[in-house]
């Protein structure tokens, strides 16, 4: 029996929705094996704990979220609370502090999900985004001065380190090698950013040379989405800066059909610290208590975090009933169905063991 400590982190939104799907899926999954067992301790930091007590999270969060094997969240964001204080309170500090520098958002298009890419199905898409998740555009460099007056200044600092781009791209380069196609599209914007990028771009050369049975290519931003409308079957890895993967990944999520499915596990590849693993999603406060969120990016999270685990059987028998569940129909309304999230989490642990999925 392998046994696991999960700190949990539901926060805003529709995230204790999705969370609390995601951890009863999980539970029927560790009950039918004989060889896993989950624990879980669930944390209430977020913006109601911010109005509560003026901060997203404790001053020791960090040290108490050490620990855990991994870290289950929801999603960050309220009506009333501005966004870089829930974002920065919150998310950031866990991702930068435990130094989680590899941002993994696969996409891909699951059975029975209709993509809006014309004449795209199962197979069609299925990509990595990589993101680089330490520095870059999100480095929280910069400052403002002489605030409210005319003559206001405020500086957003993007930092690139040799160390920072050398290891994401190590990392995608490797993560490339070990998928069937090995290749690798490397995002810049090398003609308009001359420094950081053109940096970018020269270690993504130096680096290639230790993988010469990977295929790889460079795009610009801009162009980037324009490929990944077009010729999706083009791209397999992609790797991009935080900013642009940022931006990237929300496209490729609605191009699979749904930001709703979309997945991501924030990683420390060195294993120093518990990985984070959250829904692209978001809070979607305007959803929030209706009961139709979608719980199928949790539950392909789950897949992530039990794959980083070394819980491989677990994670593909997961996927199994939830593509399962995909393909017979049942849908939250982003999808175009009528299932409310209940359905969909009923359905999959229905899938999990074993029983029809459409009895009730």
């Amino acid at each position: 029996m392998r046994e696991f400590s999960i700190a949990a982190i539901p926060a805003d939104g529709i995230g204790p929705e999705v969370i609390g799907a995601g951890i009863a899926v999980l539970k029927v999954l560790a009950e039918r094996r004989d060889d896993l067992r989950l624990n879980y301790q669930i944390f209430d930091w977020g913006s109601a704990y911010y109005k509560r007590h003026g901060v997203m999270m404790p001053a020791d969060g960090l040290e108490r979220l050490k620990r855990f094997d991994a870290i289950f969240f929801g999603a960050v964001g309220a009506v009333d609370v501005p966004d870089h204080v829930t974002l920065w309170g919150l998310r950031l500090p866990i991702c930068q502090g435990f130094d989680q520098y590899a941002n993994v958002r696969p996409a891909k298009i699951l059975p029975g999900i209709t993509s809006p890419l014309r004449n795209a199905g199962v197979g069609d898409l299925d990509w990595v985004i990589v993101r680089e998740n330490s520095e870059g555009e999100y480095s929280g460099a910069g400052g403002r001065v002489h605030r409210g007056l005319p003559e206001e200044v405020a500086t957003e600092v993007s930092v690139f380190t040799r160390v920072g781009v050398e290891r994401i791209m190590r990392y995608a380069f490797l993560l490339s090698r070990s998928r069937p196609k090995k290749r690798l599209t490397v995002v810049t914007k090398s003609n308009a950013q001359r420094h950081g990028m053109v940096m970018w771009d020269e270690i993504a050369e130096h680096v290639s040379r230790d993988f010469p049975d990977v295929v790889w290519d460079k795009m610009l931003v801009d162009a980037m989405t324009v490929r990944m409308v077009m010729k999706p079957q083009s791209l397999d890895t992609i790797v991009a800066t935080n900013l642009h993967a940022d931006i990237l990944s929300d496209l490729a999520g609605a191009l699979a059909g749904s930001i709703g499915v979309a997945s991501t596990a924030n990683i420390d590849p060195e294993r120093r610290f518990p990985s984070m693993f959250e829904p692209i999603h978001g809070s979607a406060f305007d959803i929030a208590g209706k009961g139709i969120a979608n719980p199928i990016a949790t539950f392909c999270t789950a897949v992530q975090m039990l794959d980083h685990l070394g819980e491989g059987a677990a994670s593909a028998q997961l996927m199994q009933a939830i593509e399962r569940v995909c393909a017979s129909g049942i849908m939250t309304p982003d999808l175009g169905g009528k299932a409310s999230t209940s359905d969909v989490t009923d359905a999959v642990c229905r899938a999990i063991r074993g029983h029809n999925i459409l009895d009730a």
